[in-house]
């Protein structure tokens, strides 16, 4: 099983940054993807930055240009330097990852996983 362990979250002030965390631990053949979401009270959970095994970026229109994700495979860590924060960005931000935890003959993918954080706050104040 695959354990994520958010970390960085705190309240700012508009206009402030933080660099939110994310460690992976477990057993890793091979990742798919890992991303941020982000979810307030009584709202859906939504994607907000996602990388793909081949380092293929996307963002979420509303954080586009100031939100960027990035990965250390070294360290089984993934990243998220938010930028410019405004009080709307203010939620519980969670990680996420994707992949194949367990492989057989020839590679193939005998048990995949799909594991969440715990969840980080970030409160911006205006």
């Amino acid at each position: 099983q695959v354990q994520l362990v958010e970390s960085g979250g705190g309240l700012v002030t508009t206009g402030g940054s933080l660099r939110l965390s994310c460690a992976a631990s477990g057993r890793i053949f091979s990742m798919t993807a890992m991303g941020w979401y982000r979810q307030a009270p009584g709202k859906e959970r939504e994607a907000v930055a996602v990388v793909m095994s081949d380092g293929n970026k996307m963002y979420a229109e509303s954080v586009n240009g100031r939100f960027h994700i990035s990965r250390d495979d070294a360290k089984n860590t993934m990243y998220l330097q938010i930028n410019s924060l405004k009080p709307k960005d203010t939620d519980v931000y969670y990680c996420n990852q994707k992949g194949c935890s367990e492989a057989g003959p020839l590679d193939l993918c005998m048990k995949d996983y799909d594991s969440w954080g715990q969840g980080t706050q970030v409160t911006v104040s205006s």
